[in-house]
């Protein structure tokens, strides 16, 4: 059998020629990625990305030597290898119109805005997040948005970043990354709108476009970026239709590192054949829009994957600019999820990534006229859910104190 550097040296070309086709190979150790690397380099050939964590080299295939593809497809040092498919931001959906609650749901929204700070969005309210600012705002935990990078905003304060698309500035330049950051952590300051956990330890992981797109092998990056960095929560507003082992390996690889992963269910309605990707793997929380009336939103994407759901109508939230702005999509839901996973890690410092997930499908409120293909376990509720045993959070302090004196 021909070594494995020379069969990609032979298959793989030094640009995007119009018979080439940009793939992923990932390798099964170590040492054998750092000898293709070197028989690349020898050749002239640059890789269009190498990531040495995940023993993964992007290149384009020369698809006029097939037969030799197909002998690299069957080498036993091969872990796999697919295309370097392109993967899109959920993008925002024209705004709702609004419909009138019933007497029941209009006076259950009317307690909720009673007891909503006045800077506190109606979205950020009916989770319930600002019943656990008294004990957490979310300090100690790093979030990680995973988008079009983030700002800068005056209502947002950016703890660190990489732009793993060319290297440059995580800044965000096209809107979508700094929507979904507001809603994790706006701060409130000077009147400005506050977001689930205003406190968090905010990092943009720039791995889409202006055009909000990115490659695959981009994505995988920025989650080994991640790992690195001790990020404790991943937001991903994004998705792929098509499946890759590549990246549910990268994702694999997260929640094996303690990561909570959320990821936005879809825009494609209740007529899709399947969440997209990352959503639909075991390892993500899976993240479908609702309303401020308390549905599933028209076009949310349904599925048996589906784990939780979050106001994703008409959110208001940071934009390029330094403004706001209002937008819809499962994209606004997904950081209500990531903001309230992060309360539950910094008031909770133990829990894993799958007691994070069962607190907030267990505490879920179900939304009446929807099934668990719509909504999962329905409506996060962070109040219920940070309750241990049926204990509040203050009383589990209180024990805890008790026990700790007791020594």
């Amino acid at each position: 059998m021909p070594s494995i550097e020379r069969l990609l040296r032979k298959c793989a070309t030094g640009g995007t020629a119009c018979r080439a086709s940009r793939h992923l190979i990932m390798f099964r150790n170590a040492g054998i990625y750092d000898r293709c690397l070197q028989e690349l380099k020898k050749a002239g050939i640059q890789p269009a990305k190498s990531v040495a964590h995940h023993k993964l080299i992007a290149f384009h295939l020369n698809t006029a030597h097939m037969k030799r593809f197909r002998a690299l497809l069957a080498h036993p040092d091969v872990h796999a290898i697919e295309r370097d498919r392109t993967v899109s931001a959920h993008p925002g959906v024209p705004a709702a119109r609004h419909v009138p609650n019933s007497n029941k749901r209009g006076q259950r929204q009317a307690a909720i805005n009673a007891a909503c700070p006045a800077n506190a969005p109606w979205d950020v309210c009916q989770v319930q997040a600002p019943s656990l600012w008294p004990i957490t705002r979310g300090s100690g935990v790093r979030v990680a948005i995973l988008d079009t990078g983030i700002g800068p905003h005056p209502d947002l304060r950016v703890a660190g970043g990489v732009n793993t698309i060319t290297g440059g500035s995580y800044r965000d330049n096209n809107g979508h990354g700094t929507h979904i950051a507001g809603t994790v952590a706006g701060l409130g300051t000077n009147g400005q709108q506050l977001g689930v956990a205003p406190n968090v330890s905010l990092y943009a992981v720039k791995v889409l476009d202006s055009n909000g797109t990115g490659y695959i092998s981009d994505i995988v990056e920025g989650i080994h970026w991640c790992i690195r960095h001790k990020i404790k929560v991943i937001n991903m507003s994004f998705g792929l239709q098509a499946n890759s082992t590549i990246l549910h390996a990268a994702i694999k690889l997260a929640y094996r590192s303690g990561i909570v992963l959320v990821a936005s269910a879809g825009n494609s309605g209740p007529n899709n054949a399947a969440l997209d990707a990352p959503a639909r793997y075991p390892e993500t929380i899976a993240v479908a829009a609702s309303t401020r009336t308390y549905k599933i939103a028209s076009y949310s994407s349904r599925g048996s994957g589906v784990d939780v759901a979050a106001p994703g109508t008409n959110i208001r939230s940071t934009w390029i600019g330094g403004g706001f702005k209002l937008l819809s999509g499962t994209s606004m839901a997904s950081p209500h999820v990531t903001g309230g996973a992060a309360l539950l890690r910094s008031r909770f410092a133990h829990l894993t990534p799958a007691e994070v997930a069962s607190r907030l499908k267990k505490s879920a409120r179900h939304l009446v006229g929807f099934s668990a293909r719509s909504q999962g376990s329905g409506l996060i509720q962070l109040k219920r859910a940070a309750t241990v045993t049926g204990t509040s959070i203050v009383s589990a302090r209180a024990r805890k104190s008790r026990k700790t004196s007791a020594k």
